[in-house]
């Protein structure tokens, strides 16, 4: 059959959808959002597609695999196996990272195993196991004549007289000894310092190196070799005499004879930090310890103790306490004011009040319950110990929790963030430990693999012997096939544009659309037959110049005879599409239905088809005619060097519309979110966050309010929803409680909150379902009897407005509620910030953990919509046009810009052309990601990044600004591509360095 074929698809807001998907191709779903899409795709083809599979388990294997709801569709005909890699976050354990989601560390560790050379983690010296054969062997290749002495080592560096050793070398029969060099006949008498360390060999042989074979003595050093083993526990010393006498020595275990070192057998749980055979016994394998951070004790510097800087002390400040008493006896003591600002405060003096007085003694004088004055002498602990020690000693949970927001995570200093143990580390393949490796990102572990299996002249210098090449032959044929597969999963990784990651990246740092190009890598690695894949925007996160690579790598898992059905908005792949499904026309319940089906030339020509309107030119999000001049300010950011950033200086102007691009991995975050967001939060709302690394950041005078609209969920339960999360449901709420019948039967507010008692359902406790363990079997949730899934009881659901309950409420989506509540100026206004953001199909009960991440990122747009600008507001948003479809951008971009136009500033990272070539600004990162970005390319408008030769958004908007009819923009000639940057920094340093003095200057860099 070479065909999927679906009859009846009614999940959700499908309206009874009959569609024909041929097989073994690349099928995109397109569409407004809310129009059905993820419906048809997930909840009706994958979770069919799942149950059938898990169907054919036994009862036995069901168990462990869940309960498979059977989708509300009538037939599905030419199903396979499915395959769901969507936008789900990665792994939340500190435990996993990009190497170990991707096995890549798996086989890391089996070749460090299997050809890796341990060394001495003391001294470095590599340490070999040889058998009795081999150190034969080793002797033979000295030369001929060599004469040389066979020691066993009895005693090495320690202290003593030692004269037992000297009666059991008697007794073995044994005539010579050798004592800290110096060779002693065993019967005369030797008189040792016993206070210093001695050197003791029993010399078991001496002999002269003969290269003929039939020579007796080749037997007789045989046998005197394996008797100086037995005698020194496995260690032989062969002494060479000459001009330059020299001793090698050998040992038949894993140990270094020179410090004494003993390894165990080298395996592959040795090299792993989840093994307690291979992780660090400091940090069991975390890598990180949690210490106190001085920067989150005290968040924001310019502050007094009066004021509350020590953050964790805050409230003593203001109140009559035990730490207010200890500050004031402080300052008294070390004569400062409490009303000094921080950085005003001497080294001195802070450090006295971050780590105490080092046991000199500090009067307290306070007031006893009589009011009478008392004080007494007490050392001061300092803050810092202080709330270590209460962490430590504390038994509360919330306690330590609260204590946990002042520290911060800092690389463990006994492995040095490595998470391994010494002798792991000192295990090496081509000159690099396992760690070193794991530092590497995807393309340098690709070179490094390729330069391996090539046998390019790959050289390590030791101390003593050389130039040698680090492979033997037989170590190549051993590591061969263990990087093949190495190779294989990096350079699945390169192609979806991953090559920027670290191996050792925690999983829990990555982006969903990384999380899920890391997923699509490893089902490309496991080359699997017949199946169907369903993807959910793999190109999230992902720049113009990867999506051939992104697109060439689901066109190899086609090939292999798979069918993809990938959830998408972009264009470059609905252009490679072999089909396309166009779902509609609207969203919510004006969707659901099937617009146009076919390839990528019917979808232009359909003459209802949104999508095809886009993608032929006949709709189209204009470019603005004129760009905004801002306000004149400007926030500048000075030496970020977080992450990747390379001591980067960016101005961010203020009143317009910025936009910050650049390829993947190019530091766009680390500048914006973890620098610039995380600095402002501090020092405008006393956030415990902790700024990346940067020297300063100016014109922070000119905003005072900072908001971050991320893609976080807005709630982790069920009870969480949009109504609840922008407060509208406070508004209905009283609402319903100030109706005639409330007010007769005394219901206050509460009474229609379906968390607390009262007014809830208490069979299902307001859930509208009840959880049945079934021991053996999965738990399965069922709809609450008494409620009918309602989560109110009776007496709360007669209640009416409009002939509408307070659950029927709940159940309307965001435009039905506009119409009920056309009449109520409060709830209609927030009511029409989600239809704005283009959430109209979302109902205002729907549980927080159904909306994807860019529902959630609207919503909270939404919220801050809703609420009084104050005209010096900066709005942050990473990635907003996720999940949207060209028509919702057009939304999205005017609610932007009715943001700028009310006097405030927006920064947006993003990706999307649409958006991009509509911003006053944009500040282009780059060049590439990882190690080969971090730098600012250029700053300036769309034309003038469009102009700039070097810039890869450049590249590919230059054609959308020269196609836009709105724009005077022309492509410029080969020789007309601008060479140098078209806002360089210093065109405004000497300027604003006017605005403050240089005293002010070194205070804000400090």
């Amino acid at each position: 059959m070479d065909e999927i074929i679906i009859r009846g698809a009614r999940e959700h807001n499908l309206k009874n959808v009959n569609l024909t998907i041929p097989r073994d191709k690349l099928v995109v779903f397109t569409g407004l959002s809310g129009s059905g899409k993820s419906s048809l795709a997930y909840d009706t083809l994958y979770a069919e597609g799942q149950r059938r599979y898990v169907e054919s388990l036994s009862a036995y294997a069901r168990q462990f695999l869940g309960r498979m709801e059977k989708p509300d569709v009538d037939q599905i005909d030419g199903l396979s196996p499915a395959i769901s890699i969507d936008q789900k976050g990665a792994s939340h354990n500190p435990r996993s990272t990009v190497g170990t989601v991707t096995e890549i560390y798996d086989y890391l560790r089996l070749l460090f195993a299997r050809v890796g050379i341990p060394h001495c983690p003391e001294c470095g010296r590599v340490i070999a196991q040889q058998s009795t054969e081999q150190i034969v062997d080793a002797v033979h290749g000295l030369p001929e004549g060599a004469r040389i002495q066979i020691l066993a080592p009895l005693v090495i560096s320690r202290k003593g007289h030692h004269q037992r050793v000297f009666e059991d070398v008697r007794k073995g029969g044994f005539v010579r000894v050798r004592v800290n060099g110096e060779v002693r006949d065993v019967n005369e008498e030797i008189d040792l310092d016993r206070y210093k360390a001695h050197t003791i060999e029993a010399v078991v042989d001496r002999l002269v190196v003969r290269q003929d074979p039939e020579n007796e003595d080749h037997s007789r050093l045989a046998d005197s070799i394996e008797t100086a083993l037995e005698l020194g526990n496995g260690i032989v010393v062969i002494n060479v005499a000459g001009e330059e006498p020299c001793d090698l020595l050998f040992s038949e275990h894993f140990a270094c004879v020179h410090c004494g070192i003993s390894l165990g057998e080298i395996e592959p749980r040795s090299f792993s930090f989840n093994s307690p055979h291979g992780a660090c016994p400091a940090c069991q394998g975390l890598g990180v310890r949690q210490e106190m951070d001085p920067s989150l004790v005290v968040p924001n510097p310019d502050l007094s103790l009066g004021e509350g800087a020590i953050a964790p002390w805050s409230r003593a400040s203001t109140s009559d306490t035990f730490f207010s008493h200890l500050l004031e006896a402080v300052a008294q003591h070390y004569a400062f004011s409490l009303d000094t600002l921080w950085t005003d405060l001497s080294q001195a003096h802070q450090q006295v009040i971050l780590y105490g007085s080092k046991g000199e003694p500090v009067k307290v004088n306070y007031k006893n319950k009589y009011n009478r004055e008392r004080s007494y002498e007490t050392p001061f602990e300092g803050v810092i110990p202080n709330l270590s020690r209460r962490h430590k000693e504390t038994t509360s949970n919330y306690q330590r929790s609260e204590i946990e927001r002042y520290m911060a995570e800092v690389a463990c200093p006994t492995c040095e963030g490595t998470r391994l143990k010494p002798e792991a580390r000192a295990v090496t393949v081509a000159t690099k430990n396992i760690s070193e490796l794991s530092r590497f990102s995807v393309e340098e572990a690709l070179a490094w693999g390729e330069r391996i299996i090539n046998d390019v002249a790959i050289v390590a210098t030791t101390d003593a012997e050389g130039a040698q090449p680090l492979l033997t032959p037989q170590q190549r044929q051993i590591a061969a096939q263990i990087l093949k597969e190495v190779n294989d999963r990096l350079v699945f990784m390169a192609d979806v544009g991953l090559g920027y990651l670290t191996l050792d990246r925690t999983a829990s740092t990555l982006s969903g659309g990384e999380a899920q190009r890391i997923r699509l890598a490893t089902q490309i690695g496991s080359q699997l037959v017949g199946v169907l894949y369903i993807l959910d925007e793999p190109s999230i996160g992902l720049h113009q110049r990867d999506n051939a690579r992104l697109i060439r790598t689901l066109e190899k898992m086609r090939d292999l005879g798979n069918t993809l059905i990938v959830v998408e908005h972009d264009e470059d792949t609905m252009r490679s599409a072999d089909w396309i499904v166009d779902m509609g026309p609207g969203a919510g319940e004006h969707g659901g239905e099937v617009v146009a089906t076919g390839t990528i030339d019917d979808i232009l020509a359909h003459p209802t088809s949104l999508t095809g309107a886009y993608l032929s030119g006949r709709m189209a999000i204009p470019v603005p005619t004129k760009r905004r001049d801002g306000n004149g300010n400007a926030l500048i950011i000075k030496g970020a060097k977080e992450n990747n950033l390379k001591d980067v200086t960016v101005e961010v102007p203020l009143g317009k519309f910025v936009v910050v691009t650049g390829v993947s991995g190019s530091g766009k975050s680390s500048l914006i979110i973890e620098v610039l967001y995380a600095r402002l939060a501090q020092m405008l709302h006393r956030a415990k966050t902790h700024p990346g690394e940067h020297t300063a950041i100016y014109g922070t005078e000119f905003i005072d309010k900072v908001i971050n609209i991320d893609q976080s969920a807005i709630g982790r339960t069920p009870r969480s929803n949009p109504a609840t999360y922008t407060a509208l449901f406070t508004e209905i709420r009283d609402l319903f409680a100030g109706l005639p019948e409330s007010k007769m039967r005394g219901y206050k507010p509460g009474r229609f909150s379906f968390n607390v008692k009262g007014g809830r359902c208490e069979a299902c406790q307001g859930d509208g379902e009840i959880k049945i363990e079934m021991h053996f079997l999965p738990d399965i949730y069922v709809k609450c009897d008494t409620c009918r899934g309602r989560r109110y009881n009776r007496e709360t659901l007669q209640v009416l407005y409009k002939g509408k309950s307070i659950a029927d409420v709940l159940a309307l989506t965001v435009e039905e509620a506009l119409d009920f509540f056309e009449n109520i100026p409060k709830i209609r206004r927030k009511l029409q910030t989600l239809f704005d953001v283009g959430l109209s199909y979302i109902r205002l009960g729907q549980p927080a953990p159904t909306l994807s991440g860019g529902e959630a990122q609207r919503i909270k747009l939404a919220k801050e919509l809703s609420r009084m600008a104050t005209g010096k507001t900066l709005y942050i948003l990473d990635e907003p046009s996720v999940g949207l479809h060209a028509h919702d951008v057009a939304k999205l971009v005017t609610v932007l810009n009715r943001l700028v136009q009310k006097h405030n500033s927006v920064i947006v990272i993003e990706h999307n052309l649409d958006i991009i070539k509509t911003a006053d600004w944009i500040i282009d990162m780059g060049p590439e990601g990882g190690e080969g970005g971090g730098e600012l390319l250029i700053a300036g408008t769309p034309e003038q990044v469009a102009s700039y030769k070097h810039s890869w958004t450049g590249k590919y908007l230059a054609p959308i600004l020269a196609a836009s009819p709105h724009s005077d923009f022309e492509l410029p000639e080969e020789e007309e591509w601008v060479e140098e940057e078209g806002a360089p920094a210093e065109e405004w340093s000497e300027e604003w360095a006017e605005d403050w003095d240089e005293d002010e200057i070194g205070a804000m860099e400090q």
